[in-house]
């Protein structure tokens, strides 16, 4: 069961007049809260952002006046936002604060707390595109002989053997690190080298991966998992990574070992745990995989998400080209 976001407390209000307002707003919100967690089946951290967001919003509406959600309209919604843009907030915080009031509103007209939905007259600024930074082939060949030169020094190392699986597990499969660090024992088919991973809005794809994941998984469970916890109670830990603790390994663990690796580089800007994600999905597609391929494994739901790899390779084969042909 999803982790329950706390309710931030912006609408907590004082004057006794306003408690009638301050219940319906509040029991709106909590409900709405747990239309995404069991019927979304959002991830809690956009359960988070989402609550906080129509919070903040009911918060800005009350302080203009309006004591009932049939009295918000689209300049309410434009003025909220706009206090946001004047504070220089970035165009994917701006994105997402839209898509809060659009599916809090889209959801409280088909729960008939509304009888028009003010939202659909919303327009926002599309997010920035970008390209994310990408790791070469040879600077996971780097790492990765770096990780190995280590273990060499310290084969035991419960640590190292974890981030050695870790490492290789993404740049394998290309999952994020909240899918890594619900990945179970029993999520991994030993036999045809595929695991079962839990994604956004819980849905479950099978992924593939390689030999040297599957030969540093063996040696993490064999040789580093058993170290953190007791004898006695190995039957009942189910998590695939876990800490020191013996607990399961939670995303802040595993960001923190990553960026330390990472700094290893000096040629590149490189940073963050997604970037083994980018660099997978780079990497597979420079060796000609098919673009549905990509979208299928990395779990996008839209295959306009994929395709930003399309331009990241076409970008590092244009400077290849620049740099290697006489008449670049």
């Amino acid at each position: 069961m999803p982790e329950q976001p706390q309710l931030p407390d912006t609408l907590v209000l004082t004057e006794p007049a306003e408690d009638a307002y301050h219940r319906a707003y509040v029991q709106a919100v909590r409900a709405f809260e747990r239309f995404l967690t069991y019927e979304k089946h959002r991830s809690p951290q956009t359960i988070r952002a989402y609550v906080s967001d129509i919070t903040s919003f009911l918060g800005y509406a009350k302080r203009h006046g309006v004591m009932e959600l049939e009295e918000i309209t689209i300049e309410h919604m434009r003025g909220w936002l706009g206090t946001h843009y004047a504070g220089n907030s970035a165009r994917s915080s701006m994105a997402r604060r839209a898509s809060s009031l659009r599916t809090f509103f889209s959801w409280a007209e088909e729960e008939q707390l509304i009888t028009q939905n003010p939202s659909l007259a919303l327009v926002t600024a599309a997010k920035n595109k970008y390209l994310p930074e990408v790791l070469s082939k040879q600077h996971m060949e780097t790492l990765l002989t770096s990780l190995q030169e280590q273990l060499q020094l310290a084969p035991r190392d419960a640590k190292l053997l974890r981030l050695i699986a870790v490492v290789e597990l993404l740049y394998a499969t290309g999952m994020r690190i909240s899918e890594l660090t619900g990945l179970n024992l029993s999520s991994i088919d030993r036999e045809n080298l595929t695991m079962r991973v839990i994604g956004k809005g819980n849905k479950e794809r099978v992924v593939p991966f390689g030999k040297p994941a599957m030969d540093a998984l063996n040696q993490w469970v064999m040789r580093g998992r058993p170290q953190w916890f007791p004898h006695e109670t190995s039957a009942t830990i189910e998590a695939l990574f876990i800490g020191p603790q013996g607990k399961r390994a939670n995303t802040r663990q595993i960001r923190e070992d990553l960026t330390r690796l990472l700094r290893q580089l000096d040629d590149t800007n490189a940073s963050g745990a997604h970037v083994f994600r980018h660099t997978a999905a780079t990497h597979l597609m420079e060796g000609g995989a098919d673009i549905r391929s990509i979208q299928e494994l990395l779990g996008h739901s839209s295959l306009a998400t994929t395709q930003i790899y399309t331009h990241v390779s076409i970008d590092r084969l244009a400077g290849t080209y620049a740099g290697a042909h006489p008449r670049a």
